[in-house]
């Protein structure tokens, strides 16, 4: 148990005020005094508290592929919104199943029985497998709550651990 003289205080209040943890004051104050009796204190003294952990900021803003997880779906979305504004799109380039590569769009037309069935083949959109026009098709405008979801976060872990476990 560490006792509270008043120069201890005031060095509490000076690095609180800085904005460094209750472990690194703790070890600035050296002692035994620890990372709980600096939080106490600091509750006690009314000091103002933590919006949030250094740990949840970087969670944030993760950055992916040069972009944050915000950054990419923003601009996914003002990608396709901005193929809603572009009405001209190029004639299809029909092309059959072995002829299809990265630069051709995928979008089936037709039934694969059918003797006609072929695919779209018109260039695809930076980061998708189809053209404009089949962009339009295919995807639709999320609201904002639902573009912050990330797709591995849609099933709790708890649930998949129960999923796997069955198996």
């Amino acid at each position: 148990m560490s006792t509270w003289d008043e120069a201890r205080e005031a060095k509490l209040k000076e690095l609180w005020g800085k904005g460094h943890t209750a472990s690194q004051i703790a070890k600035m104050l050296g002692g035994n005094v620890t990372r709980n009796s600096v939080i106490g204190k600091a509750h006690r003294l009314k000091l103002a508290g933590r919006a949030q952990s250094r740990r949840s900021e970087k969670q944030k803003t993760q950055v992916v592929g040069g972009q944050t997880k915000e950054e990419r779906y923003i601009s996914r979305r003002s990608r396709f919104k901005s193929l809603l504004l572009d009405k001209s799109f190029p004639a299809e380039n029909p092309k059959k199943l072995e002829e299809l590569g990265d630069k051709n769009c995928r979008w089936p037309i037709g039934h694969p029985d059918e003797e006609n069935f072929y695919f779209c083949g018109r260039s695809p959109i930076e980061g998708f497998s189809y053209c404009k026009l089949h962009i339009l098709y295919a995807f639709q405008v999320r609201d904002t709550k639902e573009e912050l979801i990330d797709k591995e976060d849609d099933v709790p872990a708890f649930i998949e651990k129960k999923v796997k476990a069955s198996k």
